[in-house]
């Protein structure tokens, strides 16, 4: 396998899981409004950790840990554009490190820089609305910076994630054209729509009129959601599976309740159905991550 695109085409590829439910687990506090934003600052071997922790575990593809930084909310801590830029650089190098401490090289894992949602960077919930008031040519300006600083840090792949409605879904496709770095689009979904309510398979449309876009398919969503997700997209892309462990999140609260889900018993089904890049988002740790990598060893297609 020499490139991640190439990857894509000889099986399924684990993903890893939630960075933040990782970084919890081992004690550390995500309470600010920069979520594990702060730890760039003032831990990153913490997320370098947590990276070598799902490796070991079976991902063969590194998420960063840029999904929330936004240039607005670290300027309020004291950091400037130049800082920022810096520190969406440093999530991709700290996820390139995890690989090597791992043993793996570039041909056999991979380093996706994330793309969150305007919504993340508000620590308010609204990614899963995506009612930000903001329109396609605003969303576009806000996530252009953060794209390019990503993309200058030569990750395998660009991580669009948890996109909740059309007009960023357009704003970030538009931005995505000529980038010259593979990327997969995932949104995210509930009865069988984004979390604006509009329609999902206009929204696989949009993302596969790109070239750029090499997988699609949904994250940040109930396990129940990605079968349908995967017939909708119709094979037009590899597809894209990492949801919810299954418990709840709530907002105001800042808390989840609920019970996980054995999202590995699903993975097996998920690649007939055409996905390709497979793992967990929120709540899913290391031990379902080796558990889908067990479920899906050998599944060469």
């Amino acid at each position: 396998m020499s490139s991640f695109a190439d990857a894509l085409a000889d099986g399924p590829v684990v993903l890893d899981g939630g960075l933040g439910s990782l970084l919890e687990a081992h004690g550390r506090d995500l309470s600010s409004s920069l979520w594990s934003a702060r730890l760039l600052l003032d831990e990153p071997d913490a997320i370098r950790r947590a990276h070598a922790e799902y490796f070991a575990a079976g991902a063969r593809v590194a998420i960063s840990s840029s999904y929330q930084v936004s240039y607005a909310a670290l300027e309020e801590a004291g950091v400037d554009r130049s800082g920022t830029d810096d520190l969406l650089v440093r999530s991709v190098e700290l996820a390139r490190q995890a690989r090597a401490d791992s043993g793996l090289t570039p041909e056999e894992a991979w380093v996706a820089a994330s793309v969150g949602p305007y919504g993340a960077s508000l620590a308010d919930g609204s990614e899963y609305t995506g009612d930000y008031g903001l329109d396609v040519t605003q969303l576009r300006e806000w996530h252009r910076p953060r794209l390019h600083a990503l993309v200058a840090a030569e990750p395998d792949a660009i991580a669009i994630e948890t996109v909740p409605s059309l007009a960023e879904l357009e704003a970030l496709c538009t931005e995505l054209v000529d980038v010259g770095v593979p990327a997969w689009v995932s949104v995210t979904v509930a009865d069988g729509r984004l979390r604006s309510g509009e329609s999902l398979a206009e929204a696989f449309a949009l993302a596969a009129a790109l070239p750029e876009v090499v997988a699609i398919g949904v994250n940040c969503c109930d396990t129940a959601e990605v079968g349908a997700a995967l017939t909708a997209l119709g094979g037009r892309r590899p597809g894209v599976a990492y949801p919810n462990s299954g418990e709840m999140w709530h907002a105001g609260a800042r808390t989840w309740s609920g019970e996980a889900s054995a999202i590995a018993a699903s993975a097996g089904g998920w690649v007939d159905g055409g996905a390709r890049l497979v793992g967990g988002c929120c709540r899913v740790g290391p031990d379902q991550i080796n558990q889908i990598a067990r479920a899906l060893a050998g599944r060469a297609q």
